[in-house]
């Protein structure tokens, strides 16, 4: 780990997306704030949308030969990566000093990404995580109080609680009309940026195995923290992927909350759907690599893992995973 880092460019760009035109909707007033006078606004026009956004830190003398590409998961942002909620460094400074170059992104309707009209370009209504579905989701803790003195963790949990509320000031909305949109999204930043590394959180592990296949030459490895479902595997997928290095990090009580259940019955869980991935993967990929945490001595953590208190020992067995491939 290098204690004091020499930064070469700090930067960022949008990529993907395309122009639509809206025509026929209501013109209004507004006043943008107290002082100003109310001004018509039209609404009709051309406007930009499905666009991604990605800040990058380059090292002046990077140890890893590839980039590090960190994607966030559903009703999150890039921010998940930099500072956890309780101030300590995230996983961005993290890689950062263990000589990557990082990237960090926001995607398409999310933080800096910025979002659409809807009903107009996006048609489906925003979704908003309320406090007690990211706490018992998440598996922070069984039971969820409006007094958060009283919310219930569940034991050796490793989430910083005093830092809770923080962490849900940096939830943003998302859409479910917007998959193509999102995927499409990833796949012209990777084709931009690649070939380099990819650690995917949650809803985000299925934008990455899919930009896997549609450009596996961009892909050197791919990291899954807790994927939200993959897709299903077949010969012509897996004859795409089947050279890339993938990891699938877990951590406890995935039991606790039916959408990661292990023994879920009568439909699948995101576990399930992750592990039918990767049992097809490994059949042709023996780099492929399933890791529950709990069972190597990692225990305490949630689905978001890198805002633990333990997220540097997870990092740290992350890096030393990729280090076997350069």
């Amino acid at each position: 780990m290098i204690d004091s880092i020499s930064i070469e460019k700090i930067g960022s760009f949008t990529v993907g997306g395309k122009r639509v035109t809206l025509s026929g909707l209501p013109c209004y007033e507004a006043q943008t704030n107290a002082n100003a006078s109310k001004r018509l606004v039209d609404p009709n026009g051309d406007f930009w949308t499905g666009q991604l956004y990605a800040q990058y830190i380059k090292l002046a003398k990077p140890q890893v030969q590839y980039p590090l590409l960190l994607w966030h998961g559903g009703g999150l942002t890039g921010s998940c990566w930099e500072t956890t909620p309780d101030g300590r460094e995230g996983w961005q400074m993290f890689f950062l000093r263990h000589g990557y170059d990082v990237y960090v992104s926001d995607a398409v309707e999310r933080g800096r990404a910025s979002w659409s009209r809807y009903p107009e370009i996006y048609t489906d209504k925003p979704m908003f995580r309320t406090y007690k579905q990211a706490w018992e989701s998440f598996r922070i803790g069984p039971h969820y109080a409006s007094d958060l003195t009283k919310c219930q963790p569940y034991p050796g949990s490793q989430y910083p609680l005093e830092a809770f509320e923080l962490a849900m000031q940096q939830a943003v909305p998302r859409w479910t009309c917007n998959n193509e949109a999102i995927q499409a999204a990833y796949d012209a930043y990777l084709a931009k940026v690649g070939p380099a590394i990819i650690i995917s959180h949650s809803q985000n592990g299925a934008f990455a195995a899919n930009a896997a296949r549609h450009n596996p030459s961009c892909v050197k490895a791919i990291v899954f923290v807790e994927p939200a479902g993959l897709p299903t595997l077949d010969a012509t997928n897996l004859a795409a992927i089947q050279d890339i290095p993938q990891l699938f990090v877990w951590g406890d009580n995935l039991d606790k909350y039916p959408t990661w259940a292990k023994n879920i019955s009568g439909k699948d869980s995101f576990y399930k759907s992750a592990r039918r991935y990767y049992d097809a993967l490994y059949l042709k990929n023996k780099q492929a690599k399933w890791v529950e945490l709990p069972q190597i001595g990692i225990q305490g953590n949630c689905h978001m893992m890198m805002q633990d208190r333990n997220s540097d020992i997870i990092a740290e067995f992350i890096h030393t995973w990729l280090k076997q491939y350069w």
